[in-house]
């Protein structure tokens, strides 16, 4: 199993419009983050983890034109945005793509792109099948998917775990019984939106307080804003198993 991290920032992604601090001012690479999404590869099987306003970008900078189904984890624009630019990749599957995710954000995705739903369709429109997630595990071609539900402020979103690898983004609290599913992890990718707390998600310490409970032996903070400061600062403070995520790390998830 592998795991690519599309992207990486936060809602606004990095660096911010308008901003001139040191962070969003960098020339490193790994400062210039897409807003969150991530590519599973299991086996012959293809997952897209979210759909963001950054999604066609990501497909072409890492080269992917196999998509087997989009797992979504909440309706937030950085996260949905971009369903439309899988259009090319449907149009190569020849069949409708199949999305995944709670009933409420169906409902979104049934309403923000209701062109995809008519009956008599715009030839070129996508076209999807929504399945609605629930607590227990589904299959999608063989492989199992867990998810994981958490919650963003107050909002319930949902993580996955696929195997040996978890995978959770805009996260502010993770219930017990959610953090039971999350035992026995090789690979966990969690957000980490920047040093101070915040009040929607999680910050550097509570990341790393969670990494350290579940004790994965790799892993990777994704969501991250420019307040987080820049890579070459942060990555050497972290821990021997932590990664600052940055746009196009592959990590290989050991079963």
């Amino acid at each position: 199993m592998q795991i690519t991290l599309l992207g990486t920032g936060t809602s606004q992604g990095v660096p911010v419009v308008g901003c001139q601090c040191a962070t969003c001012q960098s020339e490193d690479p790994r400062d210039k983050r897409l807003r969150t999404s991530a590519y599973v590869e299991v086996g012959e099987v293809k997952f897209l983890i979210d759909a963001g306003p950054d999604l066609r970008q990501q497909l072409l900078n890492n080269h992917i034109t196999q998509v087997d189904a989009i797992l979504v984890t909440h309706e937030h624009k950085d996260h949905l945005a971009g369903l439309d630019d899988i259009r090319p990749v449907y149009f190569m599957r020849k069949q409708p793509m199949e999305v995944y995710g709670l009933q409420r954000v169906m409902n979104v995705i049934r309403k923000d792109f209701d062109y995809a739903f008519k009956t008599n369709p715009y030839p070129g429109a996508p076209s999807f099948v929504l399945h609605n997630v629930r607590d227990d595990s589904f299959f999608i071609n063989g492989i199992e998917i867990q998810p994981i539900h958490v919650r963003h402020l107050t909002l319930p979103i949902l993580g996955y775990r696929i195997g040996k690898l978890a995978y959770i983004t805009d996260a502010s609290f993770i219930a017990e019984t959610e953090m039971r599913k999350l035992q026995g992890l090789d690979t966990l990718v969690i957000n980490a939106l920047r040093i101070r707390e915040h009040y929607s998600h999680f910050n550097l310490e509570q990341a790393l307080n969670i990494i350290k409970i579940l004790q994965p032996r790799q892993a990777f903070l994704t969501h991250v804003s420019d307040k987080m400061g820049c890579y070459k600062d942060i990555e050497p403070l972290l821990p021997d198993n932590v990664t600052l995520g940055y746009d196009g790390l592959v990590a290989t998830v050991e079963e």
